[in-house]
């Protein structure tokens, strides 16, 4: 993920917290920095946050931070509204950034069989329902905090510089960089599967250093050769479609549509 320019904040800047479709793992995450949580909230006005804080409001905000998909046309609607008062908005984790898990299928198979197979041949009576889509697919992010969920020590980081109007940065360099810090054996020579090799880092390496290869949940780093992996996984005979459905997993069509063009050479 690139790095951004924050706009002039308020003394105190009003933050706001939401969620949209996905498991609230990234709003947990930050609800889980216990020793932390009276400087988060120190830091500024929070003004909405559902899931920590009683009497929330709607106003202008400074900073918005979203957790999960749009996958409702009243989730599309409210975030439109959100961009529109807001000064700088964040996309948190994959499903904000990407699509996430529930957008592995896009594309592949029509949404409205998919939905038959879970609730039958009834049509959505509450809300409009539709394909998981990233947040920037309906209005500007400003800045993308990666993984799936995020990292803690990373979001204090990234919100730290965020109120006092700082440029937030991340890591550009893939996964294996870190594998290198940490001196692990690569397993792609290992013969497995690993995404590694594109994947952005800031996990710590944490499933290559337990044997598991790398599956993207950070998205494309910045910093990579998708050609090169692509000729990699086929060279150590890889099927294309486990390929595929990995680069799927976690990055919706966004991730894998870098390499279709590749996989079908």
């Amino acid at each position: 993920m690139t790095e951004t320019h924050t706009p002039e904040f308020s003394a105190k800047p009003k933050i706001g917290f939401y969620n949209f479709s996905g498991c609230s793992g990234c709003l947990l995450t930050i609800l889980n920095c216990e020793d932390e949580i009276l400087d988060i909230f120190g830091a500024g006005q929070i003004v909405s946050f559902l899931m920590a804080n009683r009497g929330n409001v709607e106003k202008n905000l400074d900073l918005a931070f979203i957790d999960g998909s749009v996958t409702t046309k009243e989730q599309e609607e409210f975030l439109l509204d959100l961009r529109r008062r807001t000064k700088m908005l964040v996309a948190l984790g994959n499903c904000a950034s990407l699509g996430g898990v529930q957008a592995m299928e896009t594309g592949r198979t029509p949404y409205h069989r998919r939905w038959q197979k879970v609730y039958g041949n009834n049509s959505p009576a509450i809300v409009q329902a539709f394909e998981s889509k990233p947040l920037d697919a309906f209005v500007k992010v400003d800045f993308y905090q990666p993984g799936c969920p995020i990292d803690g020590k990373h979001f204090l980081y990234s919100y730290a510089r965020l109120v006092r109007g700082l440029p937030p940065e991340l890591s550009k360099v893939p996964v294996c960089t870190e594998c290198k810090w940490r001196e692990n054996e690569c397993l792609l020579l290992k013969d497995k599967l690993c995404l590694g090799p594109v994947t952005a880092s800031g996990c710590n390496a944490r499933c290559p250093t337990n044997n598991v290869g790398c599956i993207g949940c950070y998205g494309l780093a910045d910093e990579q050769n998708l050609t090169s992996e692509v000729n990699l996984l086929k060279s150590k005979k890889f099927f294309l479609d486990e390929v595929n459905r990995k680069l799927r997993l976690f990055g919706g069509t966004r991730f894998a549509a870098q390499f279709k063009k590749l996989l079908r050479k």
